[in-house]
């Protein structure tokens, strides 16, 4: 690139010196012009195409899924699933051991988070189970006094 502009200034320096001071204006813009030609020719050649080259990689087609799961304070999980806008499954009963699995599969942070959910219900259904056992110890006494 460094000897194609190197040329060319030689050139506009020979065309200045031969030109005569005295030649009319308009021999003075003739002159140029030849030297022009080189000029446009050669950063042509060497200007880089514009823009990116184009990419050898495959393009990979992306597939948006939504898999929301929803749970409640007493362990009952469901799923809905969309695929784009459509809706593939709506409201789908899922185990919590499935949930607790899963969560456990995809990252750390989201097997806590669902755990944390999980020991509240359990820790509710205790709750509830000790009360229905007393309950029932309840009726089998008045079930025994009635027996007597």
């Amino acid at each position: 690139m460094s000897d194609t502009l190197t040329e060319v200034q030689a050139v506009e320096e020979t065309v200045v010196e031969e030109t005569p001071a005295s030649a009319p204006v308009a021999e003075k813009a003739e002159a140029p012009k030849p030297v022009e030609a080189p000029k446009a020719e050669a950063p042509k050649a060497e200007k880089p195409k514009a823009g990116r080259p184009k990419s050898t990689a495959k393009k990979t087609r992306t597939v948006e899924l939504t898999l929301t799961v929803t749970g409640t304070a007493e362990g009952e999980w469901q799923a809905d699933l969309v695929h784009g806008t459509q809706r593939v499954v709506s409201g789908l009963v899922i185990p919590a051991i499935a949930v607790a699995k899963a969560a456990k599969e995809l990252h750390v942070d989201i097997a806590e988070g669902i755990e944390s959910v999980l020991e509240a219900a359990r820790d509710q259904h205790r709750t509830r189970m000790e009360e229905l056992e007393a309950e029932l110890a309840r009726v089998k006494a008045q079930l025994a006094e009635l027996s007597e």
